[in-house]
């Protein structure tokens, strides 16, 4: 898992002048340091032993909103937050769960359509969709979901893109072989060379992508998309990731 460097400022917003230590411990070594060893316990992990700490002592502020908000982010799900507060009721008391819950149905407010959507795509296709993308989240502009389909011969996972979502320029470097190959699963998506007209991806479509070529993939801003991701073995091969798609850009491609 590629380590997520997080960045935090509230400690010295707020408390900047007046306790300038405690600013620091806040923002440089418990988010810049300890929340920030996500190669050691992912951003998710650390989001639920959080949420359970605060919600045990009862801890109901707006410091129990942010990490409901932060553990959303970091692919907690609407079902998921439900059941882990069922669970923490047990340990901790029903009257912290009943309050927990006030603050997580307004975090997860919007999340029931987007979940019956994201089931209702699941039934188009045969791979899962797996978890959420956090670890290349900062290349992506919206929410993706990443299952590994194999290690083995050919690495090979299924990238599912909800709609708008895309991912940033990026280039497959390798000094020999190298590239990446896409196919098609479920809905509708892009895939755009730097220079070159975009071309749409359906199920089945094969896109072969040269090593060493500027471009960029994900889905319409109208459908639900995935893909199955084949990495092709080379020397020396790595990813360079490079500006986001700009808004612009991704509308000239949807007709808008």
């Amino acid at each position: 898992m590629a380590q997520q460097k997080i960045e935090q400022t509230a400690g010295r917003t707020q408390l900047g002048e007046f306790a300038p230590e405690f600013a620091h411990l806040n923002d440089d070594i418990l988010f810049g340091e300890v929340w920030s060893r996500n190669d050691l316990l992912s951003l998710r992990d650390r989001s639920l032993v959080t949420l359970t700490s605060l919600i045990s002592q009862g801890i109901t502020d707006s410091s129990l909103t942010y990490h409901l908000q932060e553990a959303k982010k970091n692919g907690v799900t609407r079902t998921e937050i439900a059941e882990i507060i069922t669970h923490i009721a047990f340990y901790a008391g029903w009257p912290k769960a009943w309050a927990a819950f006030r603050q997580a149905k307004e975090v997860w407010t919007e999340e029931a359509p987007l979940a019956d959507a994201k089931t209702r795509f699941q039934q188009e296709m045969i791979f899962p969709i797996g978890e959420p993308n956090t670890a290349y989240a900062q290349y992506f502009t919206g929410n993706s979901y990443l299952a590994r389909i194999s290690g083995e011969q050919v690495p090979i996972a299924n990238v599912t893109f909800e709609p708008g979502c895309r991912n940033n320029w990026h280039i497959h470097r390798a000094t020999k072989g190298g590239g990446q190959m896409l196919i098609g699963v479920a809905g509708r998506g892009w895939y755009q060379e730097w220079g070159k007209a975009a071309q749409e991806i359906l199920p089945g479509t094969v896109i072969h992508i040269p090593a060493g070529v500027k471009h960029w993939h994900g889905a319409a801003a109208d459908s639900w998309f995935a893909h199955l991701a084949f990495e092709i073995e080379g020397e020396n091969a790595a990813n360079e990731w490079l500006e986001p798609v700009s808004d612009a850009e991704y509308e000239k491609v949807n007709g808008r």
